[in-house]
């Protein structure tokens, strides 16, 4: 386990949430050489297997900023990387970063970091008291219909946006930037040629199309400064299983999710941070 302690302060932090991504089609299209970007920066064994803490996004996403990211799936006390303070945790250890606050978003930036979100799905759009809650934990958030489900460019957009913000950060400002990746989620039929409805396959095409605008992130990211990065599905979506479809609901497909974590280090020979001190190995360098 990465040494969160030693991540906090030393290095920006990016949080993507790939909304809706189920692990199943995640996981066929790495071992197929899809999905090239996020291949080329996360461990060479692909996409480790996880469970949600929730079963559609805004639950998930509570969670997530409590503290609780995807759980490794093998049984046992698996502790977390970021923890709030809170008598009786059992699932912290010395490696664990354990911030003041109601949520991690408030305990960075309570240790100097500028906190960004990049909103996607609904949960995010600010439109109404409730989409406001999620984006509200930030000191900076966007959303615009253009980030949205409904634009077939919404992670181009996405993306673009970040890399504005990350050029006009002062290079010695921490960030902690939050983006949720709208693309995955319903309606994701437009990304498959000649399809007029949602599928499996049109869902892998997605997953393909935000992986071709991902190069260019990564490389802005070391050109700014080391970066620990966390992406990850906040639930899967059920096609048909069992009668099943969509989420809000506990099916395999639903709760087990693709999570990865690794390291973008600064591109320039001078970074003073190394793999060893936090205890991982660099990727993506």
């Amino acid at each position: 386990m990465i040494d969160a302690n030693k991540i906090v302060g030393n290095y920006d932090i990016l949080l993507m949430t790939l909304d809706t991504l189920r692990y199943d089609v995640a996981d066929a299209l790495f071992k197929k050489g899809r999905i090239p970007n996020l291949a080329g920066v996360m461990p060479i064994t692909g996409w480790e297997k996880r469970h949600s803490p929730g079963n559609f996004t805004y639950a998930a996403h509570q969670a997530f900023f409590a503290g609780f990211l995807p759980t490794p799936i093998a049984p046992g006390i698996h502790p977390r990387l970021f923890a709030l303070r809170f008598e009786g945790s059992s699932t912290t250890s010395d490696r664990t970063c354990i911030l003041d606050g109601a949520n991690i978003v408030a305990g960075l930036a309570a240790k100097g970091y500028r906190t960004i979100c990049i909103g996607g799905v609904g949960f995010f759009n600010k439109l109404n008291p409730l989409s406001c809650v999620l984006p509200g934990l930030f000191a900076e958030s966007y959303w615009s219909r253009e980030l949205g489900v409904t634009d077939s460019k919404s992670t181009e957009n996405q993306i673009n946006l970040a890399l504005d913000i990350l050029t006009q950060t002062p290079p010695d400002e921490r960030l902690f930037l939050f983006i949720n990746i709208s693309a995955l989620h319903q309606p994701n039929y437009f990304y498959l040629a000649g399809a007029t409805e949602d599928s499996l396959e049109s869902h892998a095409a997605a997953l393909e199309y935000v992986d071709s605008q991902l190069g260019r992130f990564w490389d802005a990211l070391r050109a700014r400064h080391p970066t620990f990065c966390i992406v990850c599905s906040d639930h899967g979506t059920a096609c048909g299983e069992n009668g099943y479809r969509g989420h809000r609901l506990s099916h395999p497909v639903v709760w087990t999710v693709p999570y990865s974590e690794f390291i973008l280090n600064y591109s320039s020979k001078q970074s003073a941070v190394s793999s060893q001190a936090i205890g991982t190995s660099i990727v993506g360098a």
